[in-house]
């Protein structure tokens, strides 16, 4: 369907969607020596802080459906980066990283903040303090404006 009215009241609001499709695009890529896939990148970085989580917890982390955490869960502890613990006065089992899980993520997470620091350098004249205040607010005024209508 043609039509000369645009949606978008500016170039700039399809400009910024245009912006977070690519940066959406690569949310997901992996580095060839990474060891990691995205999805248990995604768990551990959950796990970063040392609380066990439930698959529920997890899903509602992550964002994702149950059935979808269920799968990445079972798959990351199928290659040994987590495993379920009973914790006493909880009904449902909970996950946390194992030592070759935490290793893995922080060999990972190493080579995230390389890439990351020569795309900093590479920035200019851009800040990276100014980007993340900026991204901030952005994700802010989104959560307040759009989510706050659901």
């Amino acid at each position: 369907m043609e039509s000369d009215e645009s949606i978008w009241p500016s170039d700039v609001h399809r400009d910024v969607v245009e912006e977070l499709l690519r940066m959406r695009r690569r949310r997901n890529e992996i580095d060839a020596q990474a060891i990691l896939d995205s999805s248990a990148f995604h768990i551990l970085w959950l796990l970063e802080d040392g609380q066990a989580r439930t698959l529920r917890e997890l899903s509602v982390g992550l964002d994702l459906e149950q059935s979808t955490v269920n799968r990445q869960v079972n798959a990351a502890m199928k290659r040994g980066y987590l495993e379920r613990v009973q914790v006493p006065g909880c009904a449902s089992w909970k996950h946390r990283p194992t030592a070759a899980g935490w290793e893995a993520f922080r060999h990972d997470g190493r080579r995230r903040a390389s890439r990351l620091n020569r795309v900093f350098a590479d920035l200019a004249p851009g800040d990276p303090d100014i980007l993340l205040a900026q991204l901030r607010a952005f994700n802010d005024a989104f959560e307040r404006q759009v989510l706050g209508d659901a």
